[in-house]
């Protein structure tokens, strides 16, 4: 199974979203890549409530994330990341597997 981790930053910032949510028990963080984006692939992040079947849960430290098995297979090695900047926060992933990236690190290729 491929291994993608969870910062403590991110599981940190994971856990507060879902605990303010209205039924956290239920709530997830989903990451997923899907093409597009200025470099071929894209990261996408959003709440949920429901596990599909496929989905590897990964929980740490209060943090619940789920991932297809596609983006499990392009995020192997990877981790995510929760950055509070200047220019603003977010989720970010550090995957060595990324050929290059956009500036805002949102999207990536891997040619």
């Amino acid at each position: 199974m491929a291994e993608f981790g969870i910062s403590p930053a991110a599981a940190a910032r994971i856990a507060e979203i879902i605990s303010q949510q209205p039924q956290p028990e239920n709530t997830a963080l989903r990451v997923a890549v899907l093409a597009g984006g200025c470099n071929g692939f894209q990261y996408q992040f959003k709440l949920v409530q429901e596990r599909e079947s496929d989905d590897h849960l990964i929980e740490k430290d209060g943090a619940r994330v789920f991932v297809d098995p596609t983006s499990l297979d392009l995020l192997e090695g990877a981790e995510l990341d929760f950055v509070d900047k200047l220019m603003g926060a977010h989720f970010t992933v550090k995957n060595p597997n990324a050929a290059s990236s956009c500036g805002c690190g949102s999207s990536f290729s891997l040619t």
